[in-house]
């Protein structure tokens, strides 16, 4: 199973909130927080497991799933997506363009933990 995490998000107080949950519990958390180069981040550091909001500056996560999904070396990285704006539409539309975990703001600790453990299993 593997333990590298790329998280691209903007908010800083999330960012140690994730880092800290995961990093307790022995992944290696890579942070990035540019939507303009969020695809390069992730081709450069081939995570296990891409945890990706939708509003970032320069792009949205939308768009950031779209080209993870239409990369041939990327296409099966596990990518779960926060989002405080928790709408159905916004559920739908990542799932759409193939997002492997949707999850609102605010989330609990242990079900991004639970989540990330998932999708690195699967």
């Amino acid at each position: 199973m593997g333990r590298d995490v790329l998280l691209i998000e903007d908010e800083p107080n999330i960012i140690e909130a994730i880092r800290f949950i995961l990093s307790r519990d022995g992944w290696s958390v890579r942070t990035h927080s540019d939507g303009l180069t969020a695809l390069d981040a992730v081709s450069d550091h081939m995570p296990d497991v891409v945890i990706l909001d939708v509003m970032l500056p320069g792009r949205s996560g939308f768009d950031i799933l779209r080209d993870i999904r239409g990369a041939s070396n990327l296409n099966r990285t596990p990518v779960l997506m926060l989002t405080a704006k928790g709408q159905t539409k916004d559920r739908e539309m990542a799932e759409q363009l193939g997002v492997s975990r949707f999850m609102s703001k605010p989330f609990s600790n242990a079900d991004v933990l639970d989540a990330v453990r998932e999708l690195a299993e699967a």
